[in-house]
C-alpha cells in the first residue's frame, strides 16, 4: 500500500510539473495577444519599406531549423525571434503597396479581428446544431452580399425563391461544387451514355473536370478575349451529333490573365435552352459588381444556375472566404446522397464573422470607395504606359488590371521583369495574351497610393532603358486526357 500511494504522487508530481511548463494560460494570453497585435500593426504600418518579393532559393529554410520537433518545450520569445529569423526572409508580401502581380488578396484590421474571434471560439459549424449562429449568419452575410450585387432574388435564402448563398473556401471548390451538381442533375436526365477521348483544358475548372470524371472542351475567345454565344452552339451542335452530352459551361467575368469578361447575356439563353448547367466564375471582378457603375457588368446572371467571386481578393476580407451561390438548392445538396450538404469538407470555419464585421465598419460606401480607387490607379498607370511610346497596352482595362509589355521580343520581355524581379523593389507576373508573353500590372494593396504606383511605372522605364540582354525561357504545357460521355466547356486561357 505504501509503494503504491508513492507512485501514485510521483505521478501527480510529474503530471503538474509538465502543466506548469507547456501551458499558456489566460493571463500569459492576454499579454502575449496584445504584442502580437502590435506585431501584425506595426509590421503593416512599415511594409513598403520592405522588399516585396524575397530573395531566398528554393530549400532555404530547411537548414535554419531542426530537422525534428522539440522534446522539451521552448519559450514564446524564442518562438517570435525565429519568426523574424526564418519566416520574414521567405515572406513574398502580399499587402505591400509594391506588390502588383496576381490579383488582390484583401486583408482589413476588422477582418483580422474577426479572424481572431473565429478562432477563439472554436466553434466546427458542419450542421445547424453543430454551431446554430455559425450557419444562420452566414446564410444571412450571404443574403446581404446578393443584395449589394442585385443578384437575382432566385439566388437569396430570405426569400421566395429556391435558392441560396454558400461560403467556399476558394472558386476551385466554388467550380467543382458546381460541377458535380450539374452532372449529378446531367445523369438523372439520360441513361444513354456515350465514351470518347477529349483535349486538354486547364486551371481549376479543368482540375474539376478530371475530378469528377468528365471529359473537357475549350472554347475559343473572340479579339476581346471573351467567349461569344456563337462559337459555342456551334460546339454544343457538333458535339451533340458526335453523341456527347453537354451539360456544364463555366463563363468567366474578369479572367486572370487580362480581366476579360464572356458574353453572358448571350450564353445564358443558350444553356438555358439546351439545359447546359452555366456556372459564373467572377473571382475577382465579383468585388466590383457592387458599384452601380461596373453592376452591368454582371448583365446576364438571372440566366446562370450559380455564381461565385471571391470577397478575399477584393473586398477587404481576408483569405478564405468565397462566396457562391445557387439558384437552386436542392440541385447542389442533392449531389450529396450521404447527407444534405454545400460544400466538399465536413467542417466549417466560423467565416461569416469576417464579412459581418468588415460590412458593418466599412459600409457599402466605403467599400465601393476602395474599389473605385483601385481602378482610378489603373488608369493612371495605363496612362504612363500610352504615353511611352516604347510600350503598348495589350487588353482593354476596365478594372484594376493593366496589361502591357515592351513593344519587341517576348525575350526582351522577359528579361525586363526577371530584372524587376531580381531587384525586388515590385512585384510582377507575367501572361501569355494571343500567344506573346504580356506583362501584368494589378493595383493589389489595401494601402496603395498615387505615388505607388508612379514609382513602380519610374522603375519600370528606368529599368527598360537599361535592358540590354535578352533572356531565354522555355514553357512547359502538362498534357492529360480523359474518356467520358459527359461534356463541360470553359474557356481559354486568356
Amino acid at each position: 500500500m505504501t509503494v503504491f500511494v508513492c507512485v501514485c504522487v510521483c505521478v501527480c508530481v510529474c503530471v503538474c510539473s509538465l502543466n506548469s511548463r507547456v501551458t499558456m494560460d489566460a493571463a500569459e494570453f492576454r499579454r502575449r495577444g496584445k504584442e502580437m497585435v502590435d506585431f501584425v500593426a506595426d509590421y503593416l504600418e512599415n511594409i513598403e519599406h520592405r522588399r516585396v518579393y524575397p530573395d531566398v532559393e528554393p530549400g532555404y529554410l530547411r537548414s535554419m531549423i531542426p530537422s525534428e520537433a522539440p522534446l522539451e518545450p521552448e519559450s514564446y520569445e524564442d518562438v517570435l525571434k525565429d519568426v523574424d529569423r526564418v519566416i520574414m526572409p521567405g515572406i513574398t508580401h502580399w499587402q505591400s503597396p509594391h506588390f502588383h502581380a496576381y490579383f488582390p488578396s484583401a486583408s482589413s484590421y476588422p477582418a483580422l479581428l474577426a479572424d481572431m474571434l473565429c478562432g477563439g471560439l472554436g466553434c466546427i459549424g458542419f450542421t445547424w446544431a453543430a454551431s446554430p449562429a455559425c450557419t444562420e449568419l452566414e446564410t444571412v452575410m450571404l443574403d446581404w452580399l446578393g443584395k449589394m450585387l442585385q443578384l437575382p432574388e432566385d439566388f437569396l435564402a430570405g426569400t421566395k425563391g429556391q435558392g441560396g448563398g454558400v461560403i467556399q473556401g476558394t472558386a476551385s471548390e466554388a467550380t467543382l461544387m458546381a460541377l458535380l451538381a450539374a452532372r449529378c442533375k446531367a445523369k438523372t436526365i439520360t441513361l444513354n451514355l456515350w465514351s470518347s477521348p477529349l483535349p486538354q483544358a486547364h486551371s481549376s475548372v479543368e482540375r474539376a473536370g478530371l475530378i469528377g470524371g468528365v471529359g473537357i472542351r475549350m472554347v475559343a475567345t473572340d479579339e476581346h478575349f471573351s467567349v461569344r454565344a456563337e462559337t459555342l452552339e456551334k460546339m454544343v451542335a457538333e458535339d451533340k451529333a458526335a453523341g456527347f452530352i453537354p451539360f456544364f459551361f463555366c463563363a468567366t467575368l474578369g479572367t486572370t490573365p487580362s480581366c476579360a469578361f464572356d458574353k453572358i447575356t448571350e450564353l445564358g439563353p443558350l444553356c438555358n435552352a439546351e439545359n447546359i448547367w452555366m456556372h459564373i466564375d467572377a473571382a475577382y471582378a465579383g468585388s466590383s459588381f457592387i458599384c452601380p457603375e461596373f453592376r452591368p457588368l454582371l448583365d446576364g446572371v438571372e440566366f446562370a444556375d450559380s455564381f461565385n467571386f471571391n470577397p478575399h481578393k477584393w473586398l477587404l476580407v481576408n483569405f478564405d472566404c468565397s462566396a457562391m451561390w445557387v439558384k437552386k438548392r436542392t440541385d447542389l445538396i442533392g449531389a450529396f446522397k450521404l447527407d444534405p450538404h454545400w460544400g466538399i469538407p465536413l467542417g466549417r470555419r466560423f467565416r461569416s464573422l469576417k464579412l459581418w464585421f468588415v460590412f458593418r465598419m466599412y459600409g457599402q460606401s466605403g467599400l465601393q470607395a476602395y474599389i473605385r480607387k483601385h481602378v482610378e490607379l489603373a488608369k493612371v498607370f495605363e496612362t504612363m504606359v500610352k504615353k511611352d511610346k516604347r510600350f503598348e497596352i495589350c487588353a482593354e482595362v476596365v478594372l484594376g488590371l493593366v496589361c502591357f509589355r515592351l513593344k519587341g521580343s517576348d525575350e526582351l520581355n522577359e528579361a525586363l521583369l526577371k530584372e524587376m524581379t531580381h531587384l525586388g523593389r515590385i512585384h510582377l507576373v507575367p501572361c501569355k495574351l494571343r500567344g506573346r508573353f504580356v506583362l501584368r500590372f494589378a493595383v493589389c494593396g489595401r494601402t496603395t497610393e498615387l505615388r505607388h504606383v508612379q514609382e513602380a511605372w519610374t522603375h519600370i522605364t528606368e529599368l527598360s532603358s537599361e535592358q540590354t540582354l535578352p533572356m531565354s525561357g522555355t514553357l512547359l504545357m502538362q498534357k492529360s486526357s480523359v474518356t467520358q460521355d459527359l461534356i463541360i466547356y470553359i474557356r481559354p486561357s486568356c
